[in-house]
């Protein structure tokens, strides 16, 4: 069994294929702002499958896959869909599915309590623990309990350079050294120290919360250039919500 597995978050969509319980090294990426059934048609039309799973955060861009892709069983991830995890959370409607997806994977892969960080256009945290804060809930291995979402690294760079007369856009890079000698090196060390120096805070914050020590792990673009320097993270796994969204599909076909 072929299952097309679909990312589609707000910058890039990621295209892969699992056969037989296994991401196969085939992958495609293309910008979100570019998906139209003749984009995805060029993308896809050499490749075959048997049913296909979305996740999306751009639902005009989720129409536009459900259109081409509904020819064969197909199922747009949401709060509904079947999970290897429960959710404890006030308003499930509300959570991302490429949030659930991550929470699935991490949990299948790493187990529980665990947080997920996903390095996107936005850097979410979310929370699995092993117990729901409701004992009458207790009846999966995990549950999803939320989390937090901030700017993303470029999302934040780019709004500093847009809202100022006088500072540039700048290329973001590990600086050399703390102290800026020009507009552009200040710029970059406020940005990646100050971007690491938040997300080593929140994961603190969050540890506070969780009764035992959790599995961190990181996924998203971002992902390699900002946890270099974050002992915390214990796992990088670039293809977390892929897994997560294959997880999900052989529990929903």
């Amino acid at each position: 069994m072929r299952t097309l597995i679909v990312d589609n978050s707000n910058t890039r969509t990621k295209f892969a294929i699992a056969d037989q319980g296994t991401l196969l090294d085939w992958l495609v990426v293309i910008p979100t702002s570019d998906i139209t059934s003749r984009a995805l048609e060029e993308a896809l039309g050499q490749e075959t499958w048997d049913n296909s799973i979305v996740s999306s955060v751009v639902p005009s861009k989720a129409q536009v896959l459900s259109d081409y892709l509904s020819t064969k069983p197909f199922h747009l991830l949401n709060h509904l869909s079947k999970l290897p995890i429960g959710i404890d959370y006030p308003s499930p409607e509300q959570i991302g599915a490429d949030r659930l997806a991550n929470a699935a994977a991490a949990y299948h892969l790493y187990g529980a309590p665990s947080i997920v960080l996903d390095f996107g256009t936005a850097v979410t945290f979310d929370v699995i623990c092993p117990h729901s804060r409701k004992n009458s809930l207790n009846s999966h291995p995990a549950y999803y309990q939320g989390g937090v979402i901030s700017p993303g690294l470029t999302s934040m760079t780019e709004g500093l350079s847009q809202r100022t007369a006088l500072l540039p856009s700048i290329q973001l890079q590990e600086p050399d050294h703390v102290i800026g000698t020009t507009t552009e090196e200040a710029m970059l060390s406020g940005a990646f120290y100050g971007y690491r120096g938040m997300i080593r805070e929140i994961i603190h914050q969050l540890i506070q919360e969780i009764p035992e020590k959790p599995i961190i792990i990181a996924t998203g673009g971002d992902a390699p250039l900002i946890t270099r320097g974050l002992s915390e993270i214990e796992h990088l796994a670039p293809r977390l919500t892929l897994d997560g969204l294959r997880i999900i599909a052989e529990l929903n076909f």
